[in-house]
């Protein structure tokens, strides 16, 4: 999923956020169907994070500019980073999470300034 269209809405993105909310609910329901199967559903919410979308949108350095100081690190995510959380919630370290949204988002969700 993403961060958009959980905590922050961003013009332009309307389908966009529709989408990654839906993602958000689809977890959660398939979370309380298959938990008792023993099967684990979570969304993973990453922050702006250096992809080729990520490039694609923010294509001028202003606009990269921006989007760092959205984020509390003051910078964008490196794939490697949200690879690691979803390598958590494959794990065996992640056994008793279920139905969650995790944010991965380098603070952006917390972020005013």
């Amino acid at each position: 999923s993403s961060f958009v269209g959980y905590t922050v809405g961003m013009p332009q993105k309307a389908a966009y956020a529709a989408s990654k909310a839906g993602m958000i609910g689809l977890a959660k329901a398939l979370a309380t169907e298959f938990g008792a199967r023993g099967i684990r559903v979570n969304a993973l919410l990453p922050g702006g994070t250096d992809t080729p979308m990520g490039q694609a949108d923010a294509n001028k350095p202003e606009i990269v500019e921006f989007v760092k100081n959205i984020h509390a690190l003051k910078r964008i995510a490196l794939p490697e980073e949200i690879a690691k959380s979803a390598l958590y919630l494959a794990s065996d370290a992640s056994s008793f999470t279920t139905g969650t949204a995790l944010l991965v988002d380098g603070g952006v969700s917390i972020c005013r300034t």
